[in-house]
């Protein structure tokens, strides 16, 4: 087996593992740094194909801006902890 061999079935496993995880995981923030990772592989998969200007727009394109766009999502809309009762004085 060679080295390109060795690398390719580790980050499959890593992709299939971070999209599985990313489904499969209940919280929100969880499942948000999964799809990164996924995201983040599949652009190793592309340099393995040297095609690095597709591995770039991976990049720039799916984990800079949409990963980020779900990350602010889950901060804006998420509920701090306890729910407290408002009162009128």
């Amino acid at each position: 087996m060679t080295t390109e061999t060795i690398a390719f079935g580790l980050f499959a496993l890593l992709t299939v593992a971070c999209s599985l995880g990313a489904v499969l995981v209940r919280d929100v923030w969880h499942s948000a740094l999964l799809l990164g990772g996924s995201l983040m592989s599949f652009a190793v998969h592309y340099v393995m194909l040297q095609a690095e200007f597709v591995a770039a727009m991976q990049i720039l394109v799916y984990v800079g801006g949409v990963l980020i766009l779900i990350t602010f999502a889950v901060m804006l809309t998420r509920q701090t902890g306890g729910t407290e009762e408002v009162t009128n004085a």
